[in-house]
This record gives structure tokens, C-alpha cells and sequence, in this order.
């Protein structure tokens, strides 16, 4: 199959690294990691030690032919110009595939590409971006695709199969939008804490107070999460975030990530895009408004 991964990123890296083994794979990322990888190769560690060799280019242009697959894991505030990037490379039969953090990626890409050849995933494996060429496979994770309309598809057992092949755990389901929405809960319930106390997963479980911030925020989440139209226990996903804590309790949230590089995060499109939901909905959620407030406090002080 021939892959583009537009934002090539921790994740976008990380999937394009190891598809790159049986798959024609380009790499679209900035200069100083796309340098690296032309020069040296793709250097993976953590989970295995490997350095692998997809093509990279900073400029879709640069690219040849369509790809038979365009993986989106660009930072959701720059999805809407990712989605333009895209229209220059997309062919009629390119799949383009959302594997990204928060509630309002897929709403900016179909705008600008349209919903016929739009699909979605969410994915728990964990990357670190360390440095310009080099990445770590922090922890396996599993990853679930699938169209947007919940039909399960041909092209969608298609993608499961090839990122299965690379080593990926991938499944298909046919309620994709509420996987999106489930992953987002827990997101939304431990990103921010971590972010703003600059702490690792884990260490949300050793403090009570913590603890007890995050399981609020989660209840609040879910909600939300039942007022959209997604079936959701609140119980069930506080065990759930719990487990995804003792999991990832070595690993630091992608916001911690940003606000230590001083870059902009996704509260807009994880907590942020709950709260304008909660609002429509007449929902009341006063730790996740709390929790918007102070992340983009700590933005504007890392800056």
C-alpha cells in the first residue's frame, strides 16, 4: 500500500516508521526531522530497537503519485490547514484516515475533502518525539478504525489488516464516533491535571486530591458524552482512566509534551470542545471550565 502521513509527529512517526517496512511509506514533517530521516533513517526505540528508511519530504509536492492511504495525525489545531495540504495529493480512490486526539478533527477535514473517502481511529500506542530523526515507542497500545457512518467496509478491514501486519493491534468497530468520545473522556480527564502539575500519568494515582480532580472531571465528561447521544456508564470510564493511569504511568500526556516545548495544546479540541457542548446542552461542568482557564493560563507562561 502506498502511505502519506501527513504530520509526522511522535504518533505520525511512529505508525509511518514501522508501516514503512511493508509498505511504501512518505513521511511529511518538518525540515530538521525530515533531514534526519533522508540522512540517517528513522531511528525507533523503547519497545524494539529498529532504524527504518520511509521517504520524507517537508512539502507534499515533493511526494510522487496519490497514496492509497493519507494518515492524518497532525495536532488538532492544525487540522484545517492539514486538510488543505491534502486536497494537493488526494486522488479519487484515497482513503484518508483521522488519527488524532480530540472531538472536532473529523468536522474540519470533511469540510475541506468531504465525507465520501473521510474515515476515523483512535489509538492508545504511545511515542515520544526525542529528537530530530529519532523517536520511542514509550508502550504498545491498541489501536480501532472505522467509517464514520458506523458501516464496518471493505477498505476499513483493509487498514486494520495493514497496520496488524506492522505490528500494530488494530481492530474494527462499527461505532467509531463513540470510540472518538471515549478516548477524549480519558483524555480530557488526565491531559490537563498532568499538564498542570508537569507530572508523568501515574502520579495523578499517589495524590488523593488529584485523584479525586480527575475522577470529577471524567463524571462531567461522560455528561456530556450521554447528552451528545453517546452511550457511556460514568463508572465504567473512571475504572477505564484508571486503567489507562496504571498503564501509562511512566509515560508524560501530550500536553505535558507541548507546554514543556512552549507550543500551543489541544485543550481547545478535548476539554474546550466539551465545554461548548455542555453549554448547548445546558450541561454543568465547572472543573472542566477549570481546567480550560488554567491550561491556557500555563500556554500563555510557557510561551
Amino acid at each position: 500500500m502506498r502511505v502519506m502521513v501527513l504530520g509526522a509527529g511522535a504518533i505520525g512517526s511512529l505508525f509511518g516508521g514501522l508501516l514503512s517496512k511493508n509498505n511504501d511509506v512518505t513521511l511529511v514533517g518538518r525540515e530538521a526531522h525530515v533531514e534526519q530521516v533522508k540522512k540517517h533513517g528513522l531511528r525507533i526505540t523503547g519497545e524494539i530497537d529498529a532504524v527504518v528508511h520511509p521517504f520524507a519530504v517537508c512539502d507534499v509536492s515533493e511526494a510522487e503519485g496519490k497514496p492509497d492511504l493519507l494518515l492524518i495525525t497532525v495536532k488538532s489545531y492544525d487540522t484545517g490547514e492539514a486538510a488543505e495540504i491534502a486536497k494537493k495529493v488526494v486522488g479519487e480512490e484515497t482513503l484518508i484516515l483521522s488519527l488524532q486526539n480530540g472531538l472536532d478533527n473529523l468536522e474540519k477535514i470533511t469540510s475541506v475533502l468531504g465525507e465520501k473517502n473521510v474515515v476515523a481511529g483512535v489509538t492508545t500506542e504511545g511515542s515520544l518525539f526525542l529528537k530530530p530523526g529519532e523517536i520511542k515507542y514509550t508502550g504498545r497500545g491498541s489501536t480501532v478504525v472505522g467509517e464514520i457512518n458506523g458501516s464496518v467496509t471493505e477498505r476499513v478491514r483493509r487498514v486494520a489488516e495493514v497496520f496488524n501486519a506492522a505490528g500494530f493491534k488494530t481492530s474494527v468497530s462499527g461505532s467509531i464516533i463513540r470510540e472518538i468520545w471515549k478516548k477524549a473522556v480519558v483524555n480530557a480527564s488526565i491531559n490537563p491535571i498532568t499538564a498542570l502539575f508537569d507530572i508523568k500519568n501515574g502520579e495523578v494515582l499517589q495524590h488523593k486530591p488529584l485523584y479525586e480532580f480527575m475522577r470529577r472531571a471524567c463524571v462531567e465528561a461522560v455528561r456530556v458524552a450521554r447528552k451528545v447521544g453517546m452511550e457511556m456508564d460514568e463508572e465504567e470510564m473512571v475504572e477505564k482512566t484508571q486503567e489507562v493511569l496504571m498503564v501509562t504511568a511512566e509515560n508524560y500526556s501530550s500536553m505535558v509534551q507541548s507546554l514543556r516545548k512552549g507550543k500551543s495544546t489541544e485543550i481547545d479540541s478535548i476539554n474546550g470542545y466539551m465545554l461548548r457542548m455542555a453549554v448547548k446542552y445546558g450541561v454543568r461542568v465547572p472543573i472542566n471550565e477549570l481546567l480550560v482557564r488554567m491550561v491556557k493560563i500555563r500556554e500563555e507562561m510557557m510561551r
